[in-house]
């Protein structure tokens, strides 16, 4: 099943309480401890970056931010709870990249708990994290070109791995498989972590997340990276490529992290932040590291729009779990 000419869109706020914003809060707001809902297990870049805003929240805020991990389902039994919750501001989302990219899955397979256009808003972007293609040091190929001659020479029997059906990287190897007129096998995982720990032991021999879950890997030498799908070489990875430059610019994909209510809170927090003295709601780069960085104008983000086309990939992702 095709959706032609549909696009998701997910509206950023002025409010914003992610990394690098600011915000303001009225007197009554909150009165009781809030919670991050993160639809990924402990350990990968989303948990991380929830953990590192909660802090900085309940300090500006004067109350408990809780974060609680919901894994599964690519992220969808999170933000389904998250859809659910009372709507008072009072439990927030922290996603990434493929929360659209779920979304399209789920539909086009018919079975999506939730409308990620009538069922959220968005804050804010809180960081941008580079998504990163790795494999296991002994896949003798040094990048994603080499792979895909590799895998069309030797027609060798390898998995990739995922967060889940409908992930990003789930997206880009169906995307890669055709581009490249290879064949691999779909194995998900309810998180990055997990799948980072198949890779390691040798059991998995491609995936991919964002880079500040591999980072120390990629830089011990455990995992390879093959490629990036930023649209420039990380500042702190020079010698790795981009998809673009390795011929696959169809693979081409910025990594982003934001925090999302239910629909229905979001004037609450605007009343709120009007006319009030802001606080910073930011964190330093250094936890989460060079691989990320915050949007530099925090002033504009109330009209800033993430736009995901479903055109770009249902014409050679996957449209339901595989």
């Amino acid at each position: 099943m095709r959706i032609n000419r549909r696009h998701f869109t997910v509206g950023l706020g002025a409010a914003s309480l992610g990394v690098g914003t600011q915000v303001s809060w009225a007197q009554s707001f909150p009165a009781k401890p809030l919670k991050i809902i993160v639809p990924f297990p402990a350990g990968g870049t989303t948990d991380v970056v929830a953990r590192l805003i909660a802090q900085r929240m309940s300090e500006n805020m004067g109350q408990p931010v809780l974060v609680e991990n919901r894994g599964g389902a690519g992220g969808a039994i999170g933000a389904d709870a998250v859809a659910k919750s009372a709507p008072d501001g009072y439990t927030l989302l922290m996603h990434n990249l493929t929360f659209p990219m779920t979304s399209v899955a789920q539909t086009l397979a018919g079975r999506s708990p939730f409308n990620v256009d009538t069922d959220f808003a968005g804050v804010s972007i809180s960081v941008y994290v580079p998504f990163m293609w790795t494999a296991h040091p002994g896949v003798p190929a040094k990048d994603l070109r080499e792979l895909g001659q590799l895998l069309r020479s030797q027609k060798l029997p390898y998995n990739y791995g995922s967060t889940g059906p409908g992930s990003a990287m789930h997206v880009q190897g169906e995307a890669f498989k055709k581009a490249a007129g290879v064949d691999m096998q779909h194995v998900p995982f309810k998180g990055a972590a997990p799948l980072k720990q198949e890779l390691l032991a040798g059991r998995l021999q491609i995936g991919g997340d964002q880079l500040s879950t591999s980072l120390a890997e990629i830089k011990a030498g455990t995992l390879k990276a093959l490629a990036t799908t930023a649209s420039k070489r990380v500042a702190g990875l020079p010698d790795i490529p981009t998809v673009r430059e390795l011929g696959f610019p169809s693979l081409e994909l910025e990594g982003w992290n934001g925090l999302f209510v239910p629909a229905k809170p979001l004037a609450r927090l605007w009343t709120a932040c009007k006319g009030k003295r802001p606080l910073r709601c930011g964190t330093r780069r250094s936890r989460v590291g060079w691989s990320s960085w915050a949007p530099s104008r925090w002033a504009r983000a109330r009209r800033l729009k993430m736009r995901f086309s479903s055109d770009k990939w249902t014409s050679s992702g996957p449209s339901s779990e595989r």
